[in-house]
C-alpha cells in the first residue's frame, strides 16, 4: 500500500484528535518556552526613581510637579482584599506606589511595614550601636499630606463569548472557552490635617480570558484555563490605573469646596431642634473712668480799678 494510501486510511476523525490534543498541549503550557526577561509587560510596569520613571506605560497620566506627600491606607480586612487570594494576588499598595511615582503627581512617604524597620533604626542609634554619623536624630521623618485608600468595587467573571454555538467543532469550542474578566476600583484622597475628602475617582477596565477547552468533551481533563488567573489580576491593575487617571484630571482644575460661614461650623441644613450656635460675643467697651475730671484753673482777669478806690 502506498504511503498515501495509508495515511488515508487513517480515520478522519483520529486524526482531528490527535491535531486537537496537540494545539491544547501547546496553548496550555505543556510545551513551554524559556523565559524571557522583559515581557509580558502588564498596565504598570517599569520603575520609578525621584521623579524620573523608566519603562512606564504612556497612557498614565502625569505632573509636571507634584502635588503634595501621599501615604496609601489599604483596608485588608475588606471583603474584596480577603478574595483577592483567589487571583494568587496580594497587596494592591506596591503596584499603586509604583504608578503614583511615576506620574510624579505625589511623592509617597512609608507608612507601612517599613516603619518597622525605620523605628529599629532609630532604636539603634538611641542605644549607642549606630556608628557615629549615622543621623538618625529626631525630626526627619517627613508628613504625609494626604492619604489615599484603595478599594475593588467588583472584580469577576461576567460570561463566556456568545459566538460558541455558531462556530463549528475546534472552533466553536476555543470561542466557547473565552471569558470576559471585568473590575471596577475606587480611589479616595483625603486630606491629613483636616479629615477632608479632596478627591475620589472610579475607574473600569475589561479583558478577555481563553480557558482553552476546559472542560471540553473528550479533551476537558488535559488541562486548561491556563490564563485564569493572570489575566483577572491585569485587569485590576488597569482599573486603578483608570480610576487614578480620572483622578488627576480632576485635580489638574482643583478647586477647594467652600461652605459659608467656615468648614464644620454647623452647616446650612438646619434640622428641627438643633442647638443653634451662639452668637459671637461683642467686644467689651472700655469702663468709663470713676476719677472725675481735671477742670482747668479759672483765668485771671485784668483790668483798671474804678476812682476812688483804695
Amino acid at each position: 500500500m502506498s504511503e498515501a494510501k495509508r495515511v488515508s486510511a487513517v480515520p478522519r476523525s483520529l486524526l482531528l484528535s490527535a491535531v486537537a490534543v496537540a494545539a491544547t498541549a501547546l496553548l496550555s503550557g505543556c510545551l513551554a518556552t524559556a523565559p524571557t526577561l522583559g515581557t509580558n509587560k502588564g498596565t504598570v510596569s517599569g520603575a520609578a526613581g525621584g521623579e524620573t520613571a523608566e519603562g512606564d506605560n504612556s497612557a498614565l497620566e502625569k505632573c509636571s510637579e507634584s502635588l503634595g506627600t501621599l501615604a496609601l491606607q489599604e483596608d485588608t480586612a475588606a471583603p474584596w482584599f480577603l478574595q483577592l487570594s483567589q487571583y494568587n494576588l496580594g497587596s494592591t499598595v506596591p503596584v499603586l506606589r509604583l504608578m503614583i511615582q511615576q506620574s510624579n503627581c505625589f511623592v509617597i512617604v512609608e507608612r507601612g511595614g517599613a516603619m518597622r524597620n525605620m523605628e529599629m533604626e532609630r532604636n539603634l542609634a538611641r542605644s549607642g550601636e549606630s556608628r557615629q554619623g549615622s543621623n538618625f536624630g529626631g525630626g526627619q521623618v517627613v508628613a504625609a499630606d494626604y492619604t489615599m485608600s484603595p478599594s475593588i468595587q467588583f472584580s469577576g467573571n461576567t460570561g463566556r463569548a456568545g459566538l460558541a454555538s455558531f462556530l463549528p467543532g475546534m472552533a466553536g469550542a476555543i470561542a466557547g472557552a473565552v471569558q470576559t474578566n471585568e473590575a471596577s476600583t475606587t480611589l479616595l484622597l483625603i486630606d491629613n490635617r483636616s479629615g477632608v475628602q479632596v478627591s475620589a475617582a472610579e475607574g473600569t477596565a475589561r479583558n478577555f480570558d481563553i480557558g482553552i477547552l476546559g472542560g471540553v468533551g473528550l479533551l476537558g481533563g488535559l488541562g486548561g484555563g491556563a490564563y485564569s488567573k493572570t489575566p483577572q489580576g491585569k485587569v485590576i491593575v488597569a482599573a486603578f490605573a483608570d480610576s487614578y487617571n480620572q483622578m488627576v484630571k480632576a485635580l489638574r482644575n482643583y478647586k477647594a469646596q467652600t461652605v459659608k460661614g467656615g468648614l464644620g461650623t454647623g452647616g446650612r441644613l438646619s434640622v428641627d431642634g438643633a442647638t443653634k450656635p451662639a452668637a459671637p460675643a461683642k467686644a467689651a467697651t472700655p469702663a468709663k473712668s470713676s476719677t472725675p475730671a481735671k477742670t482747668a484753673p479759672a483765668k485771671k482777669t485784668t483790668g483798671t480799678t474804678s476812682s476812688g478806690s483804695k
